[in-house]
């Protein structure tokens, strides 16, 4: 273009030059427009990549954090399932089960399910002996007409007889009436009564119709049994005794203040265990109350050397296992993880040391061995380890009178635990573990000091589950007949269920002792007796123990 224009230049005239000069000058400017604007853009465009890489590093981030939230949901769903629709038992099985790990005892020598039947190994059962139970005669006899030789027809002369047993049960109801004699004066003596009238038998109710043994089984089907007492009314419909629901209500609601001293005693005595346990589980309770939203209410269940207290309260907070335990009393007390009972003022000032439940922490494990089977592995080789520690314990418990037996078994065990408060530490320092994993080794490492006092006092279990098994029957009773429908009502539950399951600790009869405390209620007039100490399991004496033994074949 140079090249042309100054060709061309000679023959343009001054005023073509001059234009052609503006167009270029015009041309220029729109050239820097330009390019200012390219660079403009150009500018932004950078911004522009800046902020969409760094939006691409937000979203991979967030993609990443969305995977990990996705497996911890499918690793609970896996648990909830399995939950939901695995067995709830913890009774052995070799099928999988809420509380087992496929693959747990793989390294056991029987790990092959045995075959069904008595072992040649372990002795059978004992036959059980029933000479304690009454005897009636049944005599069976040949026909008058059969009573003769059946060739000659001679008279056949009565001998030894060939006797047998079965048991029968019979459950009958019937009417039992009174008759009170009366006496009339022969003699003619003043101001004595014409007629005199053999005093009436005691009553537990004086206006009542049923007696003793009816209430008896209506309180111990409900609260030993844990059935419902409309389900025992149709049963006795089957025996032609019809009773009102109604009825059997308004007479519950007037046992239920002979048992306060008792539940009373009981519960201070049950404060002043040395080792206890204590677990809670909800209750239902249709009441309305001020300040309270809904009808949850919580039974707790405090389990000492020799008696087994519940509670009923609205709350689930850490006032009522503080409101339990005597505040100069020390105890030790083996929980689970709930915060509640770490926020015990009795904790802080030390009078209660907690003890943690081997249990709640071994099923973490297995809960992460079935919700992440990328995890199971890594949660078999800690089940592995805890079982180590059940077993050494075994062993130091078994052999608490061998002091040699007993060093080595300690020695192991010590070693076990040592060894795992530095495997737990080793996998928490590495950046690689799982979430779930590390939580579960963040708590136990949390848990350690509790989780370890058994170590140096064999009073203390390790585990809970005594405590929770105390909870199964009150649990059934819940499913059964939902809760209670009175506050009156709740009261007797945690009552009844207190004194029935301090009873069993106690190995005596239950039915045995709730008939002679009722009948001695009886014998008062229908009141509490005046003294009840001799009523209390650990204070009965030896002849009446004698006679409320339970017997090694009885569950009640």
């Amino acid at each position: 273009m140079e090249g042309t224009l100054v060709d061309r230049l000679p023959a343009m005239e001054s005023a073509d030059l001059s234009e052609l000069a503006r167009q270029l000058c015009r041309e220029v400017l729109e050239l820097r427009h330009e390019v200012a604007e390219l660079r403009r853009e150009n500018a932004e465009l950078r911004q522009q990549v800046g902020y969409w890489r760094a939006m691409q590093a937000r979203a991979l981030h967030r993609a990443e954090q969305l995977e990990a939230e996705v497996e911890k949901l499918r690793g609970e769903n896996r648990q909830l399932r399995d939950q939901l629709y695995g067995r709830k038992s913890e009774r052995p099985s070799c099928s999988d089960r809420s509380n087992f790990l496929e693959g747990e005892r793989e390294d056991q020598a029987g790990s092959v399910p045995r075959k069904r039947g008595q072992r040649n190994d372990q002795p059978g059962p004992q036959r059980r002996d029933f000479n304690h139970l009454p005897v009636v005669e049944d005599p069976y006899e040949l026909p008058v007409d059969q009573r003769v030789c059946p060739r000659c027809g001679t008279v056949l002369v009565p001998s030894s007889t060939e006797d047998s047993e079965q048991i029968e049960i019979e459950v009958r109801a019937y009417r039992r009436r009174i008759r009170r004699r009366r006496y009339q004066r022969t003699c003619r003596c003043r101001n004595c009564p014409r007629t005199i009238t053999a005093p009436a038998p005691p009553k537990l109710m004086p206006k009542g119709l049923f007696g003793v043994s009816v209430w008896v089984e209506i309180l111990l089907d409900k609260y030993f049994s844990h059935r419902p007492t409309e389900r025992l009314l149709d049963q006795w419909r089957l025996c032609d005794l019809d009773l009102a629901a109604g009825t059997v209500a308004g007479g519950l609601q007037r046992l239920e203040p002979l048992f306060e001293t008792l539940y009373e005693a009981l519960l201070a005595r049950n404060a002043e265990s040395a080792v206890a346990q204590a677990d809670e589980t909800r209750w239902m309770v249709f009441v309305d109350c001020e300040g309270k939203t809904g009808h949850r209410w919580w039974l707790w269940v405090f389990l000492g050397a020799d008696t087994v207290a519940f509670r009923l309260d609205p709350s689930r907070s850490h006032e009522v296992p503080q409101g339990h335990f005597c505040a100069e009393v020390p105890v030790v007390l083996m929980v689970d993880r709930y915060a509640a009972y770490k926020a015990m003022a009795q904790v802080n000032l030390g009078n209660v040391v907690l003890a943690f439940c081997w249990a709640h922490v071994r099923r973490d494990f297995v809960k992460i061995g079935k919700g992440w089977p990328e995890c199971k592995e890594w949660a078999l080789a800690w089940l592995h380890r805890i079982r180590a520690v059940y077993r050494f314990q075994r062993e130091r418990l078994v052999h608490q009178d061998d002091m040699g037996q007993f060093k080595v078994a300690d020695s192991a065990l010590r070693q076990t635990v040592a060894d795992m408060k530095a495997q737990t530490e080793i996998e928490l320092s590495d950046q690689r573990l799982p979430t779930s994993c590390r939580k579960a080794l963040e708590s136990l490492q949390e848990h350690w000091q509790g989780l370890t006092r058994f170590l140096d006092d064999l009073r203390i279990p390790l585990d809970n589950n005594g405590s929770e098994r105390q909870v199964r029957g009150p649990a059934l009773g819940r499913k059964n007949y939902y809760g209670s429908g009175a506050l009156w009502s709740g009261r007797l539950a945690a009552m009844l269920f207190s004194l029935f399951a301090t009873l069993r600790l106690a190995k005596l009869n239950s039915r045995k002792w709730l008939r002679w405390f009722l009948e001695s209620c009886a014998q008062n007039g229908g009141q509490a007796p005046r003294e009840m100490a001799p009523f209390l399991p650990w204070n009965i004496s030896q002849e009446m123990r004698d006679q409320l033994v339970l017997d090694p074949d009885d569950s009640s």
